[in-house]
């Protein structure tokens, strides 16, 4: 039944703090059939979660218990079906309750019905209450409201595009095809799609699908990426002959973009701390026929580094995310303020290990999928003051917003690409 398994897998990422990325195994063993409801309502329940919750709660006069976590949850998946899902009340509600019965917990059964019958007949009422509720509206918790809301003038435009649903967002593999030879595949097929603005082997796919329906997925002729984050290949500019490094390349979209765009290297390294994700790509790379020394290695000390330096270095450094919450809705969840500080040191320490690395001349690009300034231009700031021998490259680009220093692509702005940061830096 797919509401057990949405219940169950929404425990794990409400009371366990799992990621849905993490509970992908859990998606799997979900019946073919029943797969794209239990996605659909794990995710659109993390979407909406804050303003799913403040409803709930204007009817639940008495708080459930601990062990009862997972009632408040069957009620959160009731009102999430009423309310953005094409399904009759009576079955969105019938359906909720019987899962309570399954549970054994007979006695939730009226309060489920209950709370989501009273949402049907007071939904005008708290439709206003919703609008007067910065966190219910924008269906974000209020420490990420106010971050970007300090950072961006268009803070309201940024946090509906967050609310939104991601785009099927597709690189070409320019080593086995063109952009324009697999937008006619994609015709042949019926498959409607277009190309992502300033990119040169970007395509978005119009309708949802299984990337295995794509023409040539088992070729290579494509790797799933977003737009923005194939600019960072581009920025980068690899040349013949060059080493590159790739720290934090898991799971290897833009290890492979490097390896596409300038097929000559002499030698990639792709360096990731996360075993899991870099089993993804080593089948990234064995799908695609592309070569890179994989190292499997934290990227804040060069026990692993052989003394031999970089011509040029991508650091995709980790960060809070907050520029994909479209694609990753459960980090409204699982993300806290004191994330920023944690993670700012490791980007910090993390240039500060890689920099010795690089060859003088040579360039290194910071790449974040962060929208907020202290995980990006203020990181880059310090770096450049502490570091005289460090000197940005400026990016000229017609997409995103200049910073000082870098560059930054806010949500919802270029059709086909996420939240991203970028900053250019050149050793002296």
């Amino acid at each position: 039944m797919a509401r057990i398994e949405a219940a169950q897998i929404l425990l794990a990422l409400i009371v366990q703090k799992k990621s849905l990325s993490q509970l992908r195994s859990e998606f799997e063993k979900v019946a073919t059939k029943d797969r794209g409801l239990v996605q659909e309502l794990c995710y659109g329940v993390a979407r909406w979660y804050f303003r799913l919750e403040f409803i709930a709660n204007f009817f639940i006069k008495k708080p459930l218990k601990a062990k009862d976590q997972d009632i408040q949850i069957l009620i959160l998946l009731g009102l999430y079906q009423l309310i953005f899902m094409r399904i009759p009340d009576y079955a969105a509600i019938s359906e909720t309750v019987e899962v309570a019965r399954h549970l054994q917990k007979e006695w939730a059964t009226k309060l489920i019905n209950g709370v989501l019958r009273s949402y049907l007949k007071n939904k005008s009422n708290l439709d206003e209450k919703i609008a007067q509720n910065k966190v219910a509206n924008y269906a974000h918790p209020s420490w990420l409201i106010n971050g970007i809301q300090n950072a961006w003038e268009s803070w309201p435009e940024i946090l509906e595009a967050n609310n939104s649903h991601p785009l099927l967002c597709i690189r070409v593999n320019a080593l086995k095809t063109t952009r324009q030879n697999y937008k006619d595949l994609l015709a042949a097929e019926d498959i409607a799609a277009i190309e992502i603005p300033y990119t040169d082997h970007g395509i978005v796919i119009n309708t949802p699908l299984d990337i295995r329906r794509l023409p040539g997925f088992e070729e290579g002729l494509f790797s799933i990426q977003d737009g923005a984050a194939q600019l960072a290949a581009e920025i980068l500019q690899p040349q013949k002959d060059e080493r590159i490094l790739d720290a934090c390349a898991a799971p290897g979209g833009k290890t492979c973009h490097l390896l596409e765009i300038q097929p000559h290297l002499k030698s990639l390294v792709a360096l990731d701390n996360d075993n899991k994700r870099l089993a993804l790509l080593r089948e990234n790379l064995h799908r695609l026929d592309l070569q890179a020394q994989v190292v499997h290695h934290t990227v804040t000390n060069l026990d692993w580094w052989d003394q031999n330096q970089f011509d040029r270095i991508l650091l995709d450094a980790p960060c809070s995310a907050t520029g994909v919450i479209s694609r990753h809705p459960d980090i409204k969840l699982l993300r806290r303020p004191e994330d920023l500080f944690q993670l700012s040191e490791i980007q910090y320490k993390a240039l500060e290990t890689l920099w010795p690395t690089l060859k003088p001349q040579g360039r290194l690009l910071y790449v974040t999928c962060s929208v907020l300034p202290e995980e990006n231009s203020q990181i880059i700031s310090k770096f450049m003051t502490n570091h005289p021998d460090c000197v940005e490259q400026k990016i000229h680009a017609s997409w995103g917003i200049a910073q000082s220093p870098g560059r930054q692509i806010l949500p919802g702005v270029i059709t086909g690409m996420d939240g991203f940061y970028f900053a250019l830096l050149q050793k002296e």
